[in-house]
């Protein structure tokens, strides 16, 4: 994988279909549902950002994502719920390591969806794409201490739990603990194709 990949990807991410979900690229016309989820200090307690404070903060963010998608420099996609069409979170990759041949992924559902198994039917969308397109040797996730709900959807995707990483980000002015979880190309080519 090589960063000029990706950016050709990114520049035109293209929609992914499952079962419940289609993920596809943000709009600003999706500013009223992001804020729904956005705005809530549930959906942000273990998120290295703060609730937006309002929707046309929201809509500056998304109008700001589009010139990040042009630039193939933005890798999310809006989760959205095919029965009613709404964007309920967002799901991609957060950051790649060029050198390591790495991606992590994160992501961020609606409370109205937890509990059904979309953020790993999401995740498992995007590994397919890190892995079987974009040729990643491996992918993991990070999850803040406490966030027992984000670990659980990282091993339902079979990420192996790697350890934590003591008080190792700063964010929201304290130091946060960090758990890592992981899967190789290998093990996730056994559970897909077994």
């Amino acid at each position: 994988m090589t960063k000029d990949t990706v950016v050709r990807y990114f520049r035109d991410p293209p929609e992914i279909v499952t079962p419940r979900l289609v993920l596809r690229r943000m709009k600003k016309t999706d500013y009223h549902d992001m804020y729904q989820y956005a705005s809530r200090e549930d959906v942000t307690r273990y998120l290295t950002w703060h609730p937006h404070p309002d929707s046309g903060y929201t809509l500056r963010y998304l109008a700001y994502i589009t010139t990040r998608y042009r630039a193939g420099e933005f890798y999310d996609w809006a989760v959205v719920w095919k029965e009613n069409r709404r964007m309920i979170g967002t799901c991609g990759f957060t950051s790649f390591d060029f050198n390591h041949n790495c991606g992590e992924v994160g992501y961020v559902i609606h409370p109205d969806y937890w509990g059904k198994g979309i953020a790993a039917e999401a995740v498992q969308a995007v590994m397919r794409v890190g892995f079987l397109t974009l040729n990643l040797h491996r992918i993991e996730a990070k999850y803040m201490e406490g966030n027992t709900q984000s670990r659980r959807v990282m091993e339902k995707c079979g990420m192996t739990f790697e350890g934590m990483r003591r008080e190792s980000m700063f964010i929201k002015d304290q130091y946060a603990t960090v758990g890592v979880c992981a899967i190789l190309a290998s093990e996730f080519i056994a559970r897909e194709f077994q």
